[in-house]
């Protein structure tokens, strides 16, 4: 090129984990069109096509390589908001991960397009087969059968997964030819609409035509169905809807299309729709509601994140929906983050008689089409996508004037992601993000978490709570039942204490419902052989494989491995075989049995699986089709069901007993929230909690709803041991198959980090699951005291990984970070 022409550049983020943007050389008219936040497809590596997304365009050459050309312009306007990239930008850098990750991420990957490279053979070449190896020899053969490969259905004819070399020396031989195809991922959705002929508008051809067609009746009951249907509805009619109302077949419909009596035509529809109820009933504060509310503004004017704190069942929700209403009057959008996918089935009904088609829903169980639309109308600002409710990835959409962030169940710990990167956490993100907006936060929780109310009592969060039901229902009556001295009496039956069966039975002969929480699916964690005391173990984790007695398997929880049910032990022969523990699926068949009229419906994540699994469960449950729902803790999450009448935990020492220092507060807010789900009406609720050490401290603030307490004890230990809130922390996890290659690399890297850091470190340690998926794991604690700066930490870490990455034995041992660890 010569000096004088001015040369145009483009610097983007590409979708994989690179510590930098690249750049890519542009001509001058795509520069004029280009815009930040559109996408390109552009070549990287040796034959790879990826979507990335602009970020500038400069007029700076790359001093290191020479850039290359785009490959094309996937978008004729961005889909991508600055303000987002400003928020991936803040995450890469808290979250300790790359740019790309987040875009990764952050984006429906319908956007993301990625080549697929396909084999063909080359019809004009002429070579020599008897040159071919063996695995050269099966591809060409494969390619005389059928014309195209792709490159994963080569690694499966020659079993190998590295097909490269292979495919290379077929090209140098002159045996195929490559092609990259870029896949677009995303179809509109088009539905199949009817109408009739152009030549029949008029009446004299009408009445000819209903002539001709009285020989074939069936014909003409089609063409008199049409009539009714438009008579009654002024819409378009749906190929569907004629052939049902009808009462015949694609095939006779078809027919009529092919002689010209009938012409089909598509209409592109909205895969998220809503069908309108009519009156919307008037929301009616009580004086606590008021109270709160008038706190929450006040607390917004001085652009204060909010935490409202109100008890089980106290109405949070129309608070919430008040504030919303306000917001939408202003004309900005409202994002309402919920922890759960099973909590949007409830809520979405519930806002959508005050908000009607203003509401949109986004999360993964959405399919990617769904989830591209949604993406699209909050872009465009539409009127249908003024409030979002979703799970944690709604919090990526493409928000351009965004009012008012509500973070619900703020405590829980679904908000965060684990992998893969970015670990971002949603509440403490949507917090940057309402600062990014200048938008307003609420985080709502019954137990919120001790971060949030630590912010609270030092000043940072505004603050209002509701300390009473809704309708002064009184909070329910709790109860300890001490399993230890049962079991010693021998008065248990199965896992039911006398006091839990008796209440359980009381409830079912009032015609109310009862819910059970046992957080363990599958049927029993452990098969054991009396004999030799041999249990069957995962052969790819440290886990020992958990009985489903649906399925008649026994499944690994971390890796999907299963087998049958054994007949006999595997060690011994002997014949002995008997679980220990027990699971969701054990307590529902206990429960068949004792009560065998009652209906017992189980919602765990076996049962879940797919859009709708939730709402079926959730549904059935609230028209009282099930009399006895057991659950893992899916049940806790503020569901709202009007007919509960006891809850009972089965037992709750392996909460208290887990190996982390947030584990009593898990307990208190797991535990509280459950019993929360009884006696939402007038009756008073009764919950039983079923334990082997009734007196433990957390159980007493449990019954007692005495949250104040508990958050003093914890913060106390917690500052005398240097765990959050005061301090921060940062849990490193490095992963390899060699046993002995993790224990150096992770002994080295916690040397280097302890001579920095000094006390702060704790480990390299192993997990309690210390093998997954035939990868070993050790993890190093970093401890952040609050006088040291996060981001100077973070660079001294980042340092150490280099120098640890630059030894070559350990250059394949992967590094985790987890920031804020939960």
């Amino acid at each position: 090129m010569n000096d004088g022409v001015m040369q145009y550049f483009i610097n983007v983020i590409l979708p994989i984990p690179l510590e930098k943007l690249f750049t890519y050389s542009i001509s001058a008219t795509e520069a004029e069109f280009l815009q930040p936040g559109m996408r390109v497809a552009v070549p990287f590596g040796k034959s790879k096509i990826y979507t990335a997304l602009v970020y500038i365009v400069h007029n700076d050459p790359p001093t290191v390589y020479e850039a290359k050309e785009i490959h094309q312009i996937l978008d004729e306007n961005p889909i991508v908001h600055p303000v987002q990239i400003k928020l991936w930008e803040w995450m890469s850098q808290y979250y300790m991960c790359t740019t790309g990750e987040v875009f990764r991420s952050a984006v429906p990957s319908a956007f993301l397009l990625e080549s697929e490279t396909l084999i063909l053979r080359n019809d004009k070449g002429v070579f020599d087969e008897t040159t071919l190896m063996d695995d050269e020899f099966l591809v060409f053969e494969a390619l005389q059968h059928q014309s195209i490969l792709k490159v994963h259905e080569v690694a499966s004819i020659i079993e190998r997964k590295n097909v490269m070399p292979v495919l290379q020396r077929l090209l140098e031989k002159g045996a195929i030819n490559l092609k990259e195809e870029i896949y677009e991922q995303y179809k509109p959705k088009l539905v199949r609409y009817i109408k009739l002929g152009k030549e029949y508008l008029s009446e004299d051809a009408l009445e000819k035509l209903l002539e001709s067609v009285t020989r074939a009746p069936k014909q003409s009951q089609v063409i008199l169905s049409l009539f009714q249907l438009q008579a009654v509805t002024k819409k378009p009619i749906k190929v569907d809807e004629l052939e049902k109302e009808s009462g015949s077949s694609k095939a006779i419909i078809k027919a009529l299309i092919d002689k010209g009596i009938l012409e089909a035509y598509f209409i592109r529809v909205d895969r998220v729709n809503y069908t309108a109820q009519n009156e919307i009933p008037e929301i009616l504060l009580n004086e606590h509601q008021e109270k709160a509310l008038q706190d929450i503004q006040n607390s917004f004017t001085d652009d204060k994140v909010t935490l409202l704190h109100g008890v089980t069942s106290s109405g949070k929700t129309e608070v919430y929906i008040k504030l919303i209403e306000a917001c939408i009057e202003k004309g900005k959008q409202v994002l309402y983050l919920l922890p759960e996918i099973a909590l949007t089935t409830q809520l979405i009904s519930r806002l959508q008689n005050y908000f009607g088609e203003k509401i949109s829903v986004y999360h993964s169980k959405y399919n990617i089409q769904e989830r591209v639309e949604v993406w699209n109308n909050v872009l465009e600002c539409k009127n249908k996508a003024q409030i979002i409710i979703g799970a944690r990835s709604a919090m990526f959409l493409p928000f351009s004037n965004l009012g008012l962030i509500v973070v619900d169940e703020e405590h829980e710990s679904s908000f965060k992601q684990y992998d893969p990167a970015p670990r971002y956490h949603a509440r403490d993100t949507a917090i940057v993000l309402a600062k990014l907006h200048q938008s307003n936060i609420l985080l709502g929780s019954a137990t919120p978490s001790i971060e949030s109310y630590y912010n609270v009592k030092i000043g940072k969060y505004g603050y209002a709570s509701i300390k009473r039901r809704y309708g002064d229902v009184m909070l329910p009556d709790m109860e300890l039942v001490d399993i230890k001295e049962q079991t010693r009496k021998k008065r248990m039956k199965g896992h039911f204490s006398e006091r839990l069966l008796e209440e359980i039975t009381i409830a079912l002969e009032e015609k109310k419902q009862v819910i059970l929480f046992q957080n363990r699916r599958g049927y029993a964690p452990i098969m054991e052989c009396t004999t030799c005391g041999h249990s069957p173990q995962c052969p790819n984790c440290d886990v020992s494989l958990t009985y489903h007695q649906r399925s008649q398997q026994l499944r690994c929880h971390y890796c999907g491995h299963h087998i049958a049910l054994q007949v006999s032990c595997l060690a011994c022969g002997s014949p002995t075989l008997d679980t220990k523990g027990f699971g969701t699926e054990q307590i529902e068949e206990e429960l068949n049995g004792l009560f065998p009229d009652a209906k017992v419906g189980r919602m765990d994540l076996d049962t879940t699986r797919g859009k709708h699994g939730y709402e079926k469960i959730i549904t059935a449950f609230e028209k009282q089709e099930l009399d006895i729902l057991v659950g893992t803790q899916m049940l806790t999450k503020g569901l709202d069901f009007r007919n509960v009448d006891v809850v009972g935990i089965m037992n709750a020492d392996t909460l208290l007993n887990f190996p982390d220092f947030r584990a009593h507060e898990k307990s208190f807010q797991l535990l509280t929230q459950v019993a929360g789900r009884a006696g939402r009406t007038k009756k008073r609720g009764k919950v039983l909690i079923q334990s082997y050490n009734p007196y433990h401290q957390i159980l007493k603030q449990v019954t007692t709803s005495d949250f104040d307490t508990m958050f003093a004890e914890q913060l106390y230990e917690r500052e005398q041991y240097k765990y959050p809130p005061a301090n921060r922390i940062i849990k490193i996890t490095l992963k390899h198959k060699d046993y002995n290659k993790l224990n150096e690399a992770a002994h080295w890297m916690g040397k280097s980090l302890k001579n920095i850091f000094g006390e702060g470190i704790l480990g390299p340690e192993y997990p309690p699951v210390a093998r997954i998926r035939n990868q070993f794991l050790k993890n190093i604690m970093v401890k952040i005291p609050k006088e040291h700066s996060v981001i100077k930490t973070k660079n001294s870490i980042k340092r150490v990984e280099k120098s640890f990455n630059a030894i070559s034995q350990y250059k394949s041992v992967r590094i985790i970070y987890n920031v804020d660890y939960l």
